[in-house]
């Protein structure tokens, strides 16, 4: 009798199968935003084009320097980062929510592929989009201001990590949402809040010495002072002490959504 069991794999043909795997789900993530590109892209560079014009130049001419530069300057560093949170953040949620709530998901998890591919997949759909509009926001405000970029290094490492940590967060909250208003809640009265007050707009050197100490709880501003280093070399927080919250925050979050995987919390009901 000839057996039809399927061969087993050798490790190099393990390895082609989870990069074709993880590939693949990142193809399908990128093609999902590029496709509808109008949608998922202009709508935030029209939005930070207005940020440039309103509180760039008009609200900005008035204030004046803020951490020894001009105003415009001082901020387009946290306009940019706004807008890679969102967008890694906004990508995975939607992107995730929809497989589940069309019952694509399943696809996924019968097949012969680990949860940390998936995982990942999703993640890098998420940071590509993120980079993308940081990109086009980044581009824009070439047109407002110049940029020098005042340490390469620390400035792509943490707009990497910042994407990262934000994609990892709209799959938890994809994972939880059981309506589409699930997934707006987070952004809505957590992720701009905490945008907003994480140091965009102002240097926290401002603010008395106790709203000072209530700033530093809040991760996004480790985020914008080390991007806004590595453009502008001046920074509010020790850089080298962001970096290890920021990868402390992608640590948990990513060992824990590769725990709502494993378990199928709010999958597999």
């Amino acid at each position: 009798m000839i057996s039809t069991a399927p061969p087993e794999l050798t490790a190099a043909g393990h390895r082609k199968l989870l990069w074709t795997a993880f590939t693949t789900i990142v193809a399908k993530e990128i093609r999902r935003f590029t496709r509808i590109w109008a949608q998922t892209m202009l709508p935030p560079a029209i939005t930070m084009t207005l940020y440039f014009i309103i509180f760039g130049n008009l609200i900005g001419s008035r204030i004046g320097e803020m951490g020894g530069f001009g105003y415009m300057e001082y901020i387009v560093p946290g306009l940019i980062m706004m807008s890679v949170i969102t967008n890694s953040y906004g990508n995975v949620v939607s992107s995730f929510f929809g497989s589940k709530f069309q019952h694509n998901i399943e696809e996924l998890l019968v097949a012969p592929v680990p949860n940390w591919v998936i995982l990942s997949g999703y993640v890098i759909g998420g940071v590509s989009r993120g980079l993308a509009v940081g990109c086009i926001v980044t581009l824009l405000s070439l047109f407002f201001t110049d940029l020098q970029i005042h340490h390469l290094g620390v400035t792509v490492g943490v707009v990497i990590m910042t994407a990262v940590l934000f994609s990892l967060g709209g799959f938890i909250n994809a994972v939880y949402a059981n309506t589409f208003d699930d997934i707006a809640i987070i952004p809505t009265f957590i992720l701009t809040p905490l945008t907003y007050l994480g140091g965009v707009f102002y240097s926290i050197n401002l603010l008395p010495e106790f709203w000072q100490g209530v700033s530093q709880l809040n991760p996004i501003l480790y985020m914008v002072n080390s991007f806004r280093y590595g453009i502008l070399g001046v920074s509010d927080i020790h850089v080298g002490f962001a970096f290890s919250i920021i990868l402390l925050f992608i640590g948990c979050l990513f060992f824990y959504s590769l725990h709502l995987l494993n378990t199928g919390k709010g999958i597999r009901n």
